[in-house]
């Protein structure tokens, strides 16, 4: 993989790898410039392990009519303001989504197949929770299990 990023002006960037997507960063991380390189490194976190336990779920046929992985990350207060931990929460809805499939992917997500939380586990904790909702009849939803995932 190969990437670059580009100066555009003040501390604002334009970045780009391979997939050709350009992705702007800036110090500020405002929705109207771009959002900040610690930013994006949460949001890698996230969306690594959100697609495999979302590929994994659809492989088991699970019928999920929505996903999210919220991240709550702390810095430092000192500079570099450096990650200190971090908190992973899988929120699923939808209908039978069994929570031993839904700790099975996870599990595999974080032991196997997604390399941002292989490399970032090694620089600080990461905590890893799920909530797993039902979809009712009148599109409700209904809270069926919550848990902590044990690494």
């Amino acid at each position: 993989m190969d990437a670059k990023v580009t100066w555009d002006k003040g501390l604002l960037f334009s970045g780009v790898a391979d997939s050709g997507y350009v992705v702007k960063m800036d110090s500020k991380s405002s929705p109207e410039t771009g959002a900040g390189p610690v930013e994006l490194t949460a949001i890698a976190l996230a969306g690594c392990t959100a697609m495999d336990v979302i590929s994994i779920l659809t492989k088991k046929k699970k019928q999920v009519t929505s996903f999210e992985v919220k991240v709550h990350a702390d810095r430092s207060t000192g500079y570099p303001k450096v990650i200190t931990k971090a908190a992973l929460e899988y929120v699923l809805a939808g209908h039978d989504i069994d929570e031993a499939s839904v700790v099975r992917a996870i599990d595999l997500s974080v032991k196997q197949y997604c390399p941002v939380h292989a490399m970032l586990v090694k620089a600080f904790p990461i905590d890893l929770t799920y909530s797993i909702y039902e979809v009712d009849a009148s599109r409700g939803l209904r809270l069926v299990k919550q848990g902590v995932y044990h690494h």
